[in-house]
């Protein structure tokens, strides 16, 4: 059975003055993409596809390395759009906004595009990767927020819940080509 698996990447280096579309690995996400990666290998990622923020990046590489595998990027598997919105000190508040984001997905409440166009970009980005490597177990480093939009609709669960389930790093695995859900891995 062909799988699709959406990982969320590993933990990044908080740097406020920066947006977060340009932040880094930390150390102990760099310490925990070579355990990802031992997780990862049952199910046979044949190409790991990052976004291409660094973080995603970084943890892409990390993975490709550690499993022998090719290392590719791909536009539009971006984080929601925020990179005009300030670092929230709160993070209450963030979850709360990023709440809101799920709860009306129509309405552009936080940052630079609605949930119904996050997802509708990230969904046709996994389409083309999903095309591009028909032989393959695609494995797409991206960001929380466009994964829990994507397989809540999939899956149907609530988004809310299941983004903060979400750990860094962590990952989904669906069957392809029907996207069942077969594996949700909350934290490595």
């Amino acid at each position: 059975m062909r799988k699709l698996i959406l990982i969320k990447h590993s933990r990044p280096e908080i740097v406020p003055a920066l947006p977060a579309s340009q932040w880094r690995l930390s150390p102990d996400g760099r310490l925990r993409c070579r355990r990802l990666a031992q997780k990862l290998f049952v199910h046979d990622p044949g190409v790991i596809v990052a976004s291409l923020e660094p973080k995603a990046i970084e943890t892409g590489r990390i993975v490709a390395d550690c499993l022998g595998r090719p290392l590719e990027t791909a536009p539009d598997l971006h984080e929601h759009d925020r990179r005009d919105v300030k670092f929230l000190q709160d993070g209450k508040e963030f979850q709360r906004l990023v709440a809101r984001v799920f709860q009306d997905p129509d309405k552009l409440v936080f940052g630079g595009e609605t949930a119904d166009q996050a997802h509708e970009r990230f969904a046709r980005a996994v389409s083309g990767v999903i095309e591009r490597f028909p032989d393959r177990n695609p494995a797409l480093v991206s960001h929380g927020t466009v994964i829990t939009l994507f397989v809540s609709r999939v899956v149907g669960a609530e988004p809310v819940r299941f983004w903060k389930r979400l750990g860094l790093p962590s990952f989904v695995v669906l069957s392809l080509p029907d996207l069942s859900l077969l594996k949700i891995v909350e934290s490595v």
